[in-house]
């Protein structure tokens, strides 16, 4: 069973999120908070496997309640939801450690999809959207810049795989670009995260294009 907090300043849209989600036979809400950090609260008393966070609340909003509540050891993944669909948000989002975005208006089956990929420790990572993050808020590194040591302990190949899910591509995508099977590359992601101590793709992306490993507006072909 999937264990999941709800956390929304709006009563009427965490009822119906609690609505949808409790309709499946794997999924439990077992809280719901109205700002963020009742979401923090809960989320350390309950142990959430996923916490579905609204960006704009009142007082601490969810990119902040992101961050804090990903401090902790053990803590749950968390599934961005709003209204807005601006890069800055959802650049922001990654930035604090959130495994997914999602827009409110998304369709219930995307919404119960959503949560059970994050809850199984893969990421939410359009290619659609990656391209429009890189474009408008990752900058090129500066002249001279390095890329981070911890990429020295890649291999080849895992360098490029890292490449290619920086730019967008999921595993079956990346297995057919190099001629892998999909179990390989699922284990060359896992050795890749391992060694640079991230947590999910979305944090290898941000890493690839801020280390300089991918750059802005190079093509995926």
């Amino acid at each position: 069973m999937i264990r999941v907090i709800v956390a929304d300043d709006q009563a009427l849209v965490r009822a119906g999120f609690r609505a949808i989600l409790e309709g499946q036979d794997d999924l439990d809400v077992v809280g719901e908070a109205a700002d963020g950090a009742a979401a923090i609260a809960l989320a350390r008393e309950l142990h959430p496997d996923v916490v579905l966070m609204d960006i704009r609340m009142p007082g601490l909003d969810g990119i902040e309640a992101t961050k804090r509540l990903l401090r902790d050891g053990d803590a749950p993944r968390v599934l961005m939801l709003t209204t807005f669909d601006l890069d800055e948000y959802v650049y922001e989002a990654m930035k604090a450690g959130a495994s997914g975005f999602l827009l409110k208006d998304a369709p219930r089956d995307q919404l119960i999809g959503a949560v059970r990929t994050v809850a199984a420790g893969d990421a939410l990572l359009a290619p659609a959207l990656v391209r429009r993050l890189i474009e408008d808020f990752v900058s090129r590194p500066a002249p001279g810049a390095s890329p981070p040591a911890e990429l020295d302990e890649l291999t080849e190949r895992e360098l490029e795989v890292l490449t290619l899910i920086a730019r967008g591509l999921a595993n079956a995508e990346i297995a057919t670009r190099l001629f892998l099977s999909e179990a390989t590359v699922r284990t060359h992601v896992t050795h890749i995260l391992a060694k640079l101590g991230l947590r999910d793709r979305v944090q290898a992306v941000v890493l690839a294009y801020e280390s300089g490993l991918v750059r802005p507006g190079e093509s995926s072909e």
